[in-house]
C-alpha cells in the first residue's frame, strides 16, 4: 500500500509518527512524507493524483495541514483520522458543544475572547480551569481560583477564544486514555494544573467504565486514532479533553499498533458516522482494557 504522511515541523524529529513511518517501510508499504509549512507543495498535483491508499496527519493545533488533509477528503481521499472528525475535537469550545449534545461527561463550558468576561460566571462554578480553545499540550492552562485573579490573564493577542470550566476536584493526576485500532490503554500522568508534583506518566489498568466512556467518545467524534484526559472526581469519570493522533507514550508497543491501525483504516476506511446511523449514544459493549 502507498501512504501520504503529513508531517508539521514540530514533529519532524518526533518518534510517532516517523518510526510508524518506518515501520510502515520495513513491512514493504511505500511511505511520502510531506511537510506542511515547510517545502514547496504542487496542491492540486498532490490531490488530484489520488495515488495513496490513505492520507495520515500529525499536526500541531492551528498547523497548515489540516486544510491540506481536508482538501484530499474532498477530492474523495482515505484520512486518518477522518478530516471531518479533527477539527471539532481542535476547537475545545465546539467540543464541549458536541459533548454536551450527546450527554458526554463533561465540565460546563463557557467561552469568551476577554478574560474578563468570565467574571459574569457565578462564584459558586470557582474555583474555573481557563485555557485557549485552541490549545495542547497543556499550554497557558490557569487555575482561577476567585474572580478577582480574571485580572491576571491576558486575552489572546489573535482574538482567539478561551474556555472556562469549573475545577473538577481530583488527586492532581490525570487519566490519560489512548486508543489505537479498537484496542484501549492507560497512563496516569501529573495533572499541569499541579506542578509542585513530580511530573511522572506511567501506565495504570483502566477501568471498564472509562473504557467504555473512551468507546464512546470515539464513536460521537469519529475517531480511529485518539487519546482522551479523564479525571476520576466525586461524581465519576470527567473528560477534560480529547486528542486526535496523540503520542501514544507509554503504550506497549505502540508504534506496531498505530501503524497496524493505519493499515486496517486504509482498508476499510474510518469510523466516521453514517448518515442514518443509529444514535451514537447507544450504549456498546464495554471493550476490553489493557
Amino acid at each position: 500500500m502507498r501512504f501520504c504522511f503529513l508531517v508539521e515541523e514540530h514533529y519532524r524529529h518526533d518518534g510517532m509518527p516517523l518510526e510508524v513511518v518506518h515501520h510502515l517501510r520495513a513491512a514493504g508499504h511505500t511511505v511520502d512524507v510531506l511537510r506542511p509549512g515547510a517545502e514547496l507543495l504542487d496542491l492540486a498535483r498532490l490531490v488530484r493524483g489520488g495515488a495513496h491508499d490513505a492520507w495520515v496527519l500529525k499536526t500541531v493545533s492551528g498547523g497548515p495541514g489540516l486544510g491540506l488533509l481536508e482538501s484530499a477528503a474532498a477530492a474523495g481521499l482515505t484520512t486518518v483520522n477522518d478530516a471531518r472528525a479533527i477539527r471539532p475535537v481542535r476547537d475545545k469550545a465546539q467540543t464541549a458543544v458536541v459533548a454536551a449534545l450527546h450527554g458526554l461527561p463533561m465540565p460546563r463550558t463557557w467561552a469568551a475572547a476577554d478574560p474578563a468576561a468570565f467574571a459574569a460566571i457565578p462564584e459558586r462554578h470557582y474555583p474555573l480551569v481557563v485555557k485557549p480553545a485552541d490549545g495542547s499540550s497543556g499550554r497557558a492552562v490557569h487555575l482561577i481560583q476567585h474572580p478577582d485573579r480574571l485580572a491576571e490573564l491576558a486575552a489572546p493577542a489573535d482574538g482567539a477564544l478561551l474556555i472556562a470550566q469549573p475545577y473538577v476536584a481530583n488527586d492532581g493526576l490525570d487519566l490519560k486514555v489512548y486508543c489505537a485500532g479498537g484496542e484501549f490503554f492507560a497512563t496516569q500522568r501529573t495533572s499541569p494544573l499541579h506542578p509542585h508534583r513530580p511530573a511522572t506518566e506511567r501506565p495504570v489498568p483502566l477501568p471498564r467504565e472509562v473504557a467504555a466512556l473512551a468507546a464512546q467518545v470515539g464513536e460521537v467524534f469519529g475517531l480511529d486514532l485518539y487519546g482522551l484526559d479523564v479525571l476520576l472526581g466525586p461524581d465519576g469519570p470527567t473528560v477534560v479533553d480529547i486528542n486526535d493522533f496523540p503520542s501514544f507514550r507509554q503504550v506497549p508497543h505502540a508504534v506496531e499498533r498505530v501503524a497496524d491501525a493505519v493499515v486496517r483504516l486504509a482498508r476499510t476506511g474510518s469510523s466516521w458516522p453514517t448518515p442514518g446511523a443509529g444514535s451514537l449514544l447507544t450504549p456498546a459493549p464495554a471493550p476490553a482494557a489493557r
